[in-house]
């Protein structure tokens, strides 16, 4: 195929760029001592960002992998917090298995009763979701209200996700809702430290778990 530009791309196969760009995240990325399951995650959010430094900040619990395999095959639901990435995530890889991706933020009942409190959205969707769902994963990429509330909810006892997947970005309370998911240890998570984050690294995050739970 010819763009009629200078510059020649290596190639135009979906598949071999796919390969090209993961080749070359593990060679600039250079050694590492993940496991085979966690390197594929880190490389998923470096490929979606681009960004060695934020894949180098990433933070996987133990069990997190684990954890979000199982919840996903026993059709846990999935809650986003913004519909960016209720919007990017593969819903079948989820529906196969009786679950599906729900996000809440936009719903008249959360936007009402944001105004009312003096909340954000994020905030009470949040509520509304550990009301409506047992467990899940929560994939947190956009507010950090949302991570905190989520937070002070199991702490209260009234939430207990299978998984929290809490990337969110920014320069208000970002890096220090994270901060306060990793002395969170009682719950798997996924996270990274600093203000970088953002729904697209997140949903990067949770569709390398999907992927790894629908393998054989």
């Amino acid at each position: 195929m010819d763009f009629r530009t200078d510059f020649k791309p290596l190639t135009v196969d979906p598949d071999k760029i796919y390969e090209h760009s993961f080749a070359t995240i593990l060679e600039e990325y250079g050694p590492h001592e993940f496991t085979e399951d966690e390197w594929k995650i880190i490389r998923r959010i470096i490929h979606a960002s681009a960004d060695f430094d934020l894949g180098r900040s990433v933070i996987i619990h133990p069990d997190a992998i684990a954890a979000g395999i199982k919840a996903i095959r026993s059709g846990k639901p999935v809650i986003a917090d913004v519909q960016m990435i209720e919007s990017g995530t593969g819903h079948k890889r989820f529906q196969k298995h009786g679950g599906d991706v729900y996000c809440y933020i936009s719903d008249e009942d959360v936007s009402k009763a944001a105004k009312e409190a003096g909340a954000t959205r994020a905030i009470m969707s949040m509520q509304k979701a550990v009301h409506l769902h047992e467990g899940g994963i929560y994939a947190i990429g956009n507010a950090p209200t949302a991570l905190l509330e989520l937070i002070r909810l199991i702490k209260e006892g009234v939430a207990k996700p299978d998984l929290i997947i809490g990337m969110p970005v920014g320069f208000v309370s970002a890096a220090e809702s994270k901060d306060e998911l990793v002395k969170l240890t009682e719950i798997p998570f996924i996270t990274n430290l600093g203000r970088k984050g953002g729904s697209t690294v997140t949903v990067a995050a949770l569709n390398a778990i999907s992927l790894l739970a629908d393998q054989a």
